[in-house]
């Protein structure tokens, strides 16, 4: 086995040898022998085969003579799917005598719920994939025209580019992986960074009133907030463009002026331990599951997670355009996969998950990674346990 570091991304290649008796697919050898897989891709890994090398499923369960679907036994395990921290990924399969790939999750202890999913009909088509949407998503390549471009717009445009790759290597039909990867990876391109607002985006006119309605536009005006939100990017975003009354992920209560966390707290029937500068934080909305509060930092614009029982704050989403954006890409989601008649949710739930939380981590690294010291951040978490749900 070889790395090559010599043009580009370092490729994993495989000698003559290391293939037998694995692999008798005359275009995957020659593949493996040649161009290899990808060192360096943002969607897989293949570090495994340094190691290992070539290995079967039923070697990979870590107990060969339990029973084991025939279809899977043989399949060789050469990499995974990259996920984000905590949530679990799948492993990238090789037929030896077609070439086709797939994924499955191996469950050394649950043989009976492991499955294949297809991903590609060969390792060329695969690493054309991969490097089709590494490039979406450094805008390089064949999508370096939309650096600097932003809004619906370059979204649509981009979406079709990148669907129309994956429908010419598939006969029309790329697996929902690729399906939901041109759905959902350009919606990254919606909003510029903060140069107009003051914030870290720049969200298009209109954009949370399209996707949600105008009558659902909870906007604020300047008695609606207390003297200690003094950051004016966000009162002018409150004012003028608004958060969603979502009633599902977001719950707003309109009809009072925005209490401190130390007011929220105080008129509760169990008033918690507060957290220092509590007079400076806003109680802006409840969060979907139980316990959890919307808060802003009224000096900063930091929008903060309040997890009552534990009497902790933890990083929410950088500022309130980042907020907004979190919440278009959900709704947004969630209008692509009725529109699918919820094709994405139905099979491949898991898959989308990962996709949804890289996308998010592309535009507000802080709407998805945990804080120092913690294992778990809101939006990721409710990702995984949705996907957990349905393996």
């Amino acid at each position: 086995m070889s790395t090559t570091t010599d043009a580009g991304p370092a490729t994993i290649t495989l000698t003559e040898a290391q293939l037998d008796p694995y692999i008798t697919h005359a275009p995957t050898r020659r593949w493996l022998t040649g161009p290899g897989l990808p060192g360096d891709s943002g969607l897989f890994t293949f570090a495994g085969l340094h190691g290992e090398g070539l290995r079967t499923v039923a070697d990979s369960t870590g107990d060969p003579g339990r029973p084991l679907a025939r279809d899977l036994r043989d399949q060789l395990v050469i990499g995974g799917l990259v996920g984000p921290r905590g949530l679990a990924t799948e492993s990238v399969l090789l037929d030896g005598s077609t070439g086709e790939i797939s994924t499955t999750y191996v469950l050394r202890d649950r043989h009976d719920l492991m499955h294949r999913r297809p991903l590609a009909p060969s390792l060329a088509t695969l690493a054309r994939f991969a490097a089709a949407t590494d490039e979406l998503a450094s805008l390089r390549g064949q999508f370096a025209s939309y650096a600097g471009r932003f809004g619906p717009k370059a979204v649509a445009e981009a979406s079709r580019q990148l669907l129309a790759i994956f429908e010419e290597g598939t006969g029309g039909e790329p697996a929902p992986y690729w399906k939901m990867a041109a759905l959902i990876r350009p919606l990254s391109l919606v909003a510029g960074p903060g140069t107009d607002s003051g914030l870290a985006l720049d969200l298009p006119a209109r954009l949370l009133d399209q996707e949600f309605g105008h009558g659902r536009m909870a906007r604020f005006e300047d008695v609606d907030f207390p003297t200690t939100l003094i950051h004016e990017p966000t009162r002018r975003f409150l004012r003028e463009v608004g958060l969603p009354e979502d009633g599902v992920l977001l719950h707003l209560d309109t009809d009072v002026p925005l209490p401190t966390l130390a007011e929220y707290c105080a008129d509760a029937d169990s008033p918690a331990e507060l957290p220092e500068g509590a007079g400076h934080l806003l109680r802006i909305a409840g969060l979907a599951g139980r316990d959890h509060s919307l808060v802003l930092d009224g000096r900063t614009g930091a929008v903060l997670d309040w997890h009552e029982p534990e009497a902790a704050l933890y990083p929410l989403n950088t500022d309130v355009s980042t907020l907004a954006f979190t919440l278009w890409l959900l709704h947004r989601e969630r209008a692509i996969d009725k529109d699918l008649s919820h094709e994405l949710t139905t099979h491949a739930y898991d898959q989308l998950a990962t996709t949804m939380i890289q996308v998010l981590a592309s535009v507000d690294p802080t709407g998805a990674t945990p804080a120092a010291g913690a294992d778990w951040h809101y939006w990721t978490a409710l990702f995984q346990n949705e996907a957990e749900a349905i393996l």
